[in-house]
């Protein structure tokens, strides 16, 4: 069931990046697998898939030890909590929900120097919605510029949640303010725009998404 929904997925995918005059295979398909049993991520790694992306450091580093003999890219989605940034900083290789100086700071710092650096996106909260973590897109060029310098990470772009829409145009407008507000930062290390859910996928490809995060609609709902 698992490699049926994955390659409709990826058949999708690759049907808007012809729709939408993208490359064949620029937008990378990050698998959301918090909650679900390490053996559906096998299940997966198994059909292909490659990168997975948890939200719960703990339930993460028991997934990984169980499949350590699989090469799997892990990457770490959700709210980062002060005390777990040191684990998150040396078993992952991607973070996507960075909010703040004082975290890249921690995950620089506690980054073992014998790993590659981390790649990490800030979390910006387009919608300015009051539940939702993230940096204000005000706050985007002062931060992105702090961090450029701490070792051990490398900004690589940004990720966001926008409020969900219906309509398709409404879909993309925050979307489209994003990329053009990290065109403007000028900056050609910034490739990564880590934004798309199931439902808004065709969207966010649309607006430049390189990275879209596809939960239920591959593992089933929870």
């Amino acid at each position: 069931m698992i490699k049926n929904q994955l390659n409709e997925i990826l058949a999708q995918i690759s049907q808007a990046e012809k729709r939408y005059a993208r490359l064949p295979r620029e937008v990378l398909l990050l698998a959301v697998s918090k909650t679900k049993p390490a053996q559906a991520i096998a299940e997966a790694y198994q059909a292909g898939q490659r990168h997975f992306g948890e939200n719960y450091c703990q339930e993460a580093l028991s997934k990984q030890k169980e499949l350590g003999a699989y090469d799997i890219t892990w990457h770490f989605i959700g709210p980062i909590q002060s005390n777990k940034t040191k684990l998150i900083a040396n078993h992952f290789s991607w973070v996507h929900s960075v909010d703040s100086f004082k975290i890249a700071k921690r995950l620089s710092d506690q980054r073992a120097s014998i790993l590659p650096p981390l790649n990490i996106c800030l979390q910006v909260n387009i919608s300015g919605e009051h539940t939702k973590s993230g940096i204000k897109l005000a706050e985007l060029a002062e931060l992105s510029q702090s961090i450029a310098s701490l070792p051990n990470i490398i900004l690589r772009g940004v990720m966001a949640v926008p409020e969900p829409e219906l309509d398709f145009e409404k879909q993309r407008q925050p979307f489209r303010i994003l990329h053009q507000a990290v065109a403007e930062l000028n900056n050609s290390a910034l490739d990564t725009y880590s934004f798309g859910m199931s439902a808004d996928l065709d969207a966010a490809i649309a607006e430049g998404a390189t990275i879209v995060r596809i939960g239920s609609a591959l593992f089933g709902s929870r």
